[in-house]
């Protein structure tokens, strides 16, 4: 009778809460809850295996840093399971395990640390590392004939923890030398395969790169960088046996030489679990491409990315994303790791062959940007999309009209949109699915992921503060800046190549004096349910092919050229796809003409790809606001449209390889799909 007397009362709670504004909180409390206590088992697998490392015996592979006794592990708890498909070749863990042991040992020839097949010691190997003994030219030279001179000569050994650089596309190759640097005790640099010239030896440099491991089939591009890269004193190899340039090495035949067995634990141990042991390079408002370093810690949090998302250790996953950026490598590989599943790993995306693959290899989880999602609704209806077994797709930038097409056409499966920063230290998941959203800003989540939303004036480039000086919280539903605390749970290392990097992504005395935040650059909205929603980036950086391009980049390239005298470039929407497209306004140096060849063969040969502009627009003057700034937002909003614009317009066409002036029948080809861009 009582229970009967209860009904109404509980029919009417949600009414009751909703009156109170508490129901569209608490609606999603059991999610809240579910995702909290999913974080907290992975924080203690994380550190119950940290710990577990750091009393490992020092000898053993499992007392190394984090990637190498984690391979380790696999290899012993799982040495049979698949761990890698590229194409028709398939690893097992224990075949991963064995291959970066023999790179792990090539490389520490290159460090002179000779264990040798019978043995060795600490001692040995430090000796030509960093030994007082090592620093005369007799110990080098003894060091640099063993088994790295070979007919070039002398050369002086790789340091302990020095920088390698990988200019490698996605394949088994990256990854067995990345791990085996890692093992090594040698920090890695994922070069992104698209720059040359300037902006490769940039990169090189800001990272203090001491080798190079480049693809065969990079090599003719990169023949005009050949004498600044010897002249920089790298170590120079290639993955293949297809060069015969003089000083070029192959280095996976020297691998090959070398034995799998396991190399100690203690020569890639970190002093400090923060200490940078990658580099992977992101682009800012800064212009060129920025080192940001990526620490033992991050490694061991990405390894528990793919169990904060549900997946499990008889999932296969498909990667078709770059490996130099780190949703590929530290999301993709590292997550795979984490749970010792099965990854695909294709060296370039096809649409077209999307689901082929996920048929063929059983795919359930695949990884997206919001592009690969796009591309695969766009193309036309295939068999192989029906039947699949993918219930998952993570990952970030899906646009909410793309995500209902994709549910819509190849569902049921779920979307789980994450957001995140190659140098961040936060993170967001949306884990209830909802769509359009980036995560949740629940206090249970923001408990153990802490971060706010600030108020932050476009104009000024800076967050709004109080009277007192101090930043102020965003209501539901106002854009704001996303900013993280930085301390010793949450840190941030920041970038090589200069403090002043660093210390623009950092705000002080945000809501008490002292404190120290990350700025992510980033607007975010907070709705009234507590869902997060990516609103924009903050400054001149737009995105585009899931690439950030910063315009001063582009626009020093453009003014390199001595018939243009002022350039100014933005990114501009595009109906139908995701980010912006950039477009430069162009104003000549008398008394020259424009030359759409010499341009578009000069931005080829110094940009990236995603770094083309694809837009051009001739004017006389470029106007400027009244501190003689660049009127780019105002630029931006006027567009492409040559049916509204007098001014000349152009269009990249990269099947031709031109710009081509962008008339009304190019521009409704444009719109309608049939120029793609």
């Amino acid at each position: 009778m009582a229970a009967l007397l209860l009904l109404p009362l509980l029919l009417l709670l949600p009414l009751l809460l909703l009156k109170l504004h508490l129901w569209t909180q608490l609606r999603w409390l059991a999610a809240d809850l579910a995702f909290t206590v999913r974080a907290l088992r992975c924080k203690r697998s994380l550190q119950a295996r940290a710990l577990a490392a750091a009393a490992a015996d020092p000898e053993s592979p499992e007392a190394g840093c984090s990637l190498a006794w984690r391979l380790a592990q696999l290899a012993q708890q799982r040495p049979t399971h698949t761990f890698l498909i590229h194409g028709a070749r398939r690893f097992s863990y224990a075949e991963a395990e064995r291959e970066s042991n023999r790179i792990a040992r090539a490389f520490l020839r290159a460090r002179a640390w000779d264990q040798g097949p019978g043995g060795g010691s600490r001692a040995a190997g430090r000796l030509c590392a960093g030994d007082p003994a090592a620093g005369s030219s007799a110990a080098l030279a003894e060091c640099a004939d063993d088994g790295l001179g070979r007919g070039e000569g002398p050369v002086v050994p790789l340091a302990p923890g020095a920088t390698v650089a990988l200019l490698l596309p996605a394949s088994p190759e990256f990854l067995w030398l990345w791990f085996g640097l890692a093992k090594a005790g040698l920090c890695t640099a994922f070069v992104p395969t698209a720059l040359r010239r300037g902006p490769l030896l940039h990169c090189l440099r800001s990272c203090s790169a001491r080798a190079l491991v480049l693809a065969p089939e990079f090599l003719e591009s990169l023949r005009p960088d050949l004498p600044a890269l010897r002249a920089m004193g790298l170590h120079l190899w290639t993955t293949g046996p297809e060069t015969h340039v003089s000083g070029i090495r192959d280095f996976l035949t020297e691998a090959a030489a070398e034995v799998d067995e396991p190399v100690p634990g203690y020569l890639s141990a970190p002093q400090n679990i923060t200490d940078t042991c990658l580099y992977i390079f992101t682009s800012g408002t800064t212009g060129l491409p920025k080192a940001a370093r990526i620490s033992h810690l991050k490694i061991l949090q990405c390894q528990g990315f793919y169990q904060l998302c549900g997946v499990h250790q008889e999932d296969v996953i498909y990667l078709a994303l770059p490996l130099y950026h780190m949703s590929g490598s530290l999301l993709g590989i590292v997550g795979c790791m984490g749970i010792g599943a099965t990854v695909v790993l294709k060296s370039k995306f096809s649409a077209g062959q999307f689901w082929e693959d996920c048929q063929e290899h059983r795919v359930t989880v695949f990884q997206y940007i919001g592009e690969l999602c796009r591309y695969l609704v766009n193309q036309p209806p295939s068999k192989a999309e029906h039947g699949h077994k993918v219930r998952l797709a993570v990952g970030s930038g899906l646009r909410p009209d793309t995500w209902a097409r994709f549910v819509q056409r190849f569902g049921p499966l779920q979307v789980l949109e994450t957001y995140g920063l190659t140098e961040g230290n936060v993170a967001t998941f949306n884990y209830t699915g909802q769509r359009g959203a980036v995560g949740r800003a629940s206090w249970l989540y923001k408990h153990i992921f802490p971060f706010s939303l600030i108020r932050y004036d476009v104009t000024t480039g800076e967050p709004i503060r109080d009277a007192q000086g101090r930043c102020v919280a965003t209501t539901p539903g106002e854009p704001g800046l996303l900013i993280a605390p930085v301390n010793q749970q949450s840190p941030f290392l920041g970038y090589a190549g200069g403090s002043e990097l660093t210390q623009r992504k950092l705000l002080m005395d945000v809501f008490r004096p002292g404190d120290v935040f990350f700025n992510s650059g980033d607007l975010l909205v907070c709705d009234d349910q507590g869902f997060l929603r990516f609103h924009d980036r903050t400054g001149d950086t737009f995105r585009w092919k899931g690439e950030n391009v910063a315009t001063t980049e582009v626009a020093e390239v453009f003014e390199a050229l001595d018939f243009l005298q002022e350039v100014n470039v933005y990114g501009v929407t595009v109906p139908g796809q995701e980010g912006r497209a950039g477009m430069a306004a162009l104003v000549l140096r008398p008394p020259h003409a424009l030359d759409l060849v010499q341009l578009y063969t000069h931005v080829s040969e110094n940009l990236p790809p995603y770094a083309w502009p694809r837009f051009l627009r001739l004017q006389e003057s470029l106007a400027t606001t009244e501190t003689f700034k660049q009127q780019k937002v105002r630029m931006a909003n006027e567009g492409f449209n040559p049916s509204v614009l007098s001014d000349p317009l152009y269009i990249l066409d990269q099947v031709v390889g031109a710009y081509l002036p962008l008339t009304p029948a190019r521009y409704n080809a444009l719109l309608t799909g049939d120029l793609r861009i």
